[in-house]
């Protein structure tokens, strides 16, 4: 960036199950906190619904999840979705998300820079006989700039910066590389203990330096669960999800009863990876 602002992606991962307008809000809270430090642009915003092998109850087909969360950002300028990680046919932990994000990125980048630098040869018939069509000159010692490829952050609730400290769900490995190599924006609400629980965790302490928290000053409790569990009970879920949203369940009848005990008594995918990794090692 020009300005020496450093480039930012946010990348939220889950379930969205189904998008609410709390999910919608975190990018915007994200994107003021950042931008009000002076130090980041972000030019980004990623929703990556998870796949249907993550067996969490309740679930409903990544389908509808994503289709419903591009519904909800049609409006947006600048937050998109991504079904990447939902057309998977296992469950994928964040980190390899973030590295494939971060990796499309750098592809871009490079692919953006050679286009830059190598003037293309054969343009053609046409192209060549127009006059007065100057070749750029490349002054002598020219330095190629370096620009910096956007950083990917993982954008959260404090319910997903806390549910590291629960066993078997995250690796520490996992945790370290999410929080040095890339970092955490946390939107946590006001008196909420994150900064506590980060004192309390060795990791988190070592890098909190990327951890970005960023106060809800204005409170928002809307959840998914809570959304599923007005419509099982037949009530009005107007001005919570976006409209769009609203028709779009009413249309196919997404949640009810029998919706909801899917993948009941199943463990959680990364639950029982890493239990079994734990057995065989």
């Amino acid at each position: 960036d020009p300005d020496g602002k450093t480039e930012v992606v946010l990348l939220a991962c889950g379930s969205f199950n189904p998008i609410t307008n709390m999910h919608l809000r975190l990018f915007e809270l994200a994107r003021d906190h950042l931008h009000e430090t002076g130090k980041y642009k972000v030019i980004k915003g990623i929703i990556s619904p998870v796949g249907d092998a993550y067996k969490k109850k309740g679930l409903i087909s990544a389908n509808h999840r994503v289709t419903m969360a591009k519904l909800a950002t049609k409006n947006s300028d600048w937050v998109e979705v991504d079904d990447w990680e939902s057309c998977q046919s296992e469950w994928l932990e964040t980190l390899k998300v973030l590295r494939y994000h971060h990796q499309k990125l750098l592809s871009a980048d490079v692919n953006n820079s050679l286009q830059d630098a190598v003037p293309i040869t054969k343009l053609g018939r046409k192209r060549k006989q127009e006059p007065n069509r100057h070749e750029p000159v490349k002054k002598k010692n020219q330095s190629p700039v370096v620009k910096s490829v956007p950083q990917v952050k993982l954008l959260c609730g404090s319910d997903v910066l806390e549910s590291f400290g629960i066993p078997n769900l995250w690796k520490s490995e996992d945790i370290t590389e999410i929080v040095e190599k890339h970092g955490l924006v946390c939107i946590s609400r006001v008196g909420n203990n994150v900064q506590k629980f980060i004192y309390e965790s060795d990791i988190l302490w070592r890098h909190k330096n990327n951890i970005h928290l960023v106060e809800e000053w204005i409170t928002n409790d809307i959840s998914s669960t809570k959304i599923r569990r007005a419509l099982r009970r037949g009530q009005s879920i107007r001005y919570l999800v976006p409209d769009v949203v609203r028709a779009y369940i009413e249309r196919h009848q997404l949640y009810s009863p029998e919706s909801e005990d899917r993948n009941a008594g199943l463990l959680l995918a990364p639950l029982q990876k890493h239990a079994s990794d734990s057995n065989n090692s």
